[in-house]
């Protein structure tokens, strides 16, 4: 008997039709013989519709009331699956964090789970109960709620997985499975059999957005089998899972990208040791999330110093560096927030030469420019023009074959 984590988002429970058809389902994997715990988001558009409120109230909400508010949305759900559940015979039951005793620390909406006691899970699975789990959310060390952030459901599941010790975690979302590439704008793109931990947590940081990066990071630090899966048809899914030395890897796994980036250079920039973190020092403290650096040295002692940023933090950043660039007597500040960026993923790159080469080549061919790269062991990215986006994606994908070598067959 096979003990199964399912962890089901919003999509998944948008409705209360989508929420009977989710109880058949996870009847049915009972019934196989498993024992099942699911975990459950708030259904679809709640929370944000829950954080309007909350800003509809006050300009500046306290942390911990927004917990407590945000955290309400898995309840409902919760308390909905277990009413359907047991409407088909099976005996479902709600647990909130505080019943179970999820623990994290202190820093409300970003908090980190640190231990889960797992005895009332283990008291309700002995009795042939299926534990509905609130995602989302835990409790500090003083009892307060506390949420794990946007994307936390994939981690709470995860979590639980380990602590319970489950055979697999399943997140059952609306897609099928991890693809080479996003079928909307790759049409041949095809669904990924397996992918190994560090590939999906590449994947997931560089924007594909069905796994949440904590989860996946969480998953491959204690070794769980993941798999994803929808939550709408049967199927094989995509399993994520440690590197298999003795298995052929594809040179390249999939194809993500990131829309919302933005440029910014400071030109002109004295060449003297320091001068980075003085540019980036400021940036860092209003905890705005630099990615992409490119640091060039030209002529008489000067550099051009260029780095990327999430495009809502774009205008803030130019603002913030003038008084830098000021003080720094660089010659110039500018910006693009009309840029992507495109990351190709595989670590088969690491026993294959001359993959940069038929990436540049690819985006050549097609008139793309690179306006920066950045690399690491298993994952190239460039940032080009984002009027050239998906473009540039068709053109990496073909180049590399991945509607036909780009998946391993399933098993």
């Amino acid at each position: 008997m096979a003990l199964i984590v399912q962890k089901y988002g919003g999509t998944s429970v948008g409705s209360t039709e989508r929420i009977l058809a989710i109880a058949e389902r996870i009847v049915r994997c009972r019934n196989e013989g498993n024992q099942v715990i699911v975990v459950v988001s708030a259904m679809g558009g709640e929370t944000n519709r829950l954080a309007g409120l909350g800003n509809e109230i006050s300009a500046n909400p306290a942390a911990r009331e927004m917990d407590v508010l945000l955290a309400s949305g898995e309840q409902v759900s919760v308390a909905l699956l277990s009413m359907a559940l047991a409407d088909l015979g099976c005996p479902g039951r709600s647990f909130l964090a505080n019943q179970i005793r999820i623990f994290t620390d202190g820093n409300h909406q970003r908090a980190r789970i640190q231990n889960i006691e797992t005895e009332a899970l283990d008291a309700a699975v002995a009795e042939g109960v299926v534990p509905v789990i609130a995602g989302f959310q835990g409790t500090d060390s003083t009892g307060s709620l506390t949420t794990l952030g946007r994307g936390g459901s994939d981690t709470t599941a995860v979590a639980i997985a380990v602590a319970m010790k489950a055979d697999e975690c399943q997140i059952c979302t609306d897609v099928d499975g991890v693809y080479s590439a996003d079928p909307r704008i790759v049409e041949d793109a095809k669904r990924l059999s397996s992918v190994t931990f560090e590939e999906m947590l590449e994947l997931a940081s560089l924007g594909s957005k069905i796994l949440h990066p904590r989860s996946v990071e969480f998953a491959g630090k204690y070794n769980v089998a993941l798999r994803v899966l929808s939550s709408f048809e049967d199927g094989p899914g995509t399993l994520i899972t440690t590197e298999t030395p003795t298995m052929e890897q594809p040179i390249v796994s999939g194809i993500a990208y990131a829309r919302d980036e933005a440029k910014i250079t400071m030109s002109g920039v004295p060449d003297i040791p320091g001068v980075a973190s003085k540019i980036l020092g400021p940036v860092g403290r209003t905890a705005t999330e630099v990615d992409m650096i490119v640091q060039n040295t030209g002529a008489d002692g000067l550099t051009d110093f260029t780095f990327t940023v999430k495009r809502q933090d774009f205008e803030s950043t130019l603002k913030l560096l003038e008084p830098v660039r000021q003080s720094l007597g660089a010659r110039e500040l500018s910006g693009d927030n009309k840029i992507a960026k495109v990351s190709v993923v595989g670590v088969g790159m690491r026993s294959h030469a001359g993959v940069a080469t038929r990436l540049f080549d690819a985006l050549a061919d097609e008139n793309i420019n690179i306006q920066m790269i950045s690399t690491s062991e298993i994952r190239i990215s460039v940032v080009v023009a984002e009027r050239y986006l998906e473009l540039a994606v068709r053109a990496i994908h073909d180049e590399f074959d991945l509607a036909s070598s780009g998946t391993q067959p399933d098993t």
